[in-house]
């Protein structure tokens, strides 16, 4: 798979790439490339970002930047990039990112993120460049590179060559094995501790046995999960940064 994150601080994701399971995954072949906007700007002085259209705070990053970091990596019109590649905007209105989307993204031969800053993008960006908007929650963030992160992260893990083992990532929170729910719970040594025992099944050395208390753990959480999201107060009509709403970067 081939990634190419557009941001601003291209060094924000130093520390991302010296993961051991992102070294892995570059080492046998993916690829994760920067484009950093500032590079490309067709203005003088470095600039990337001006005042919005109708007052306001903030400052809104341009349109014609972002077309100029396209073109130059990819050599083409980015109206017509889409077509041949998923061009990913990080944005908090977008389409919540879970598991069942990631599968999809890590199906993708190439795919291109773009990260926003300040007030977000020119709204052009998003309607004539990207193929989708992706949020990894309705919240506010400074930026999208921990989005990008967390994005990436999330489809690396799952490309061959990433994990020591090519069954770690087939059996975890809501995934096909597990029929979507949350994991199950983990215990190690020792097997007491505290008075606090480890269930007696997982002793039991029955796999049949295991598989099914696992099963039923993991059915047991979703259930718990979606009682407490019943639950959850829905964010105020007077408060749009609760709901991620006021800065579209996440």
């Amino acid at each position: 798979m081939e990634i190419d994150i557009f941001t601003l601080f291209p060094e924000a994701f130093e520390w991302f790439r010296s993961q051991r399971h992102i070294r892995s995954a570059l080492a046998a072949g993916h690829r994760l490339g920067f484009v950093n906007y500032r590079d490309h700007t067709p203005l003088s002085g470095g600039q990337v970002d001006d005042t919005p259209y109708g007052g306001g705070a903030g400052m809104v990053l341009r349109v014609d930047v972002v077309e100029a970091a396209l073109r130059a990596r990819y050599g083409e019109d980015p109206t017509t990039l889409r077509d041949r590649r998923r061009v990913v905007a990080l944005d908090a209105r977008g389409r919540v990112l879970d598991e069942p989307l990631v599968v999809e993204l890590t199906r993708e031969p190439t795919l291109t993120l773009l990260c926003g800053r300040y007030e977000g993008f020119d709204e052009r960006v998003l309607e004539h460049f990207a193929s989708e908007r992706v949020s990894i929650g309705r919240y506010v963030l400074s930026g999208g590179e921990l989005p990008a992160m967390v994005l990436c992260d999330a489809v690396m893990r799952k490309l061959p060559g990433a994990l020591g083992h090519e069954d770690s990532a087939l059996e975890e929170s809501f995934s096909a094995a597990l029929e979507g729910a949350p994991e199950y719970p983990h215990y190690t040594r020792p097997a007491v501790y505290r008075g606090w025992r480890v269930p007696e099944v997982l002793l039991s050395g029955d796999h049949a046995r295991i598989r099914r208390w696992r099963l039923e753990q993991s059915r047991a959480r979703r259930a718990q999960s979606a009682t407490i999201g019943a639950r959850a107060p829905e964010p105020s009509d007077c408060n749009p940064r609760a709901a991620g709403a006021q800065r579209p970067l996440s």
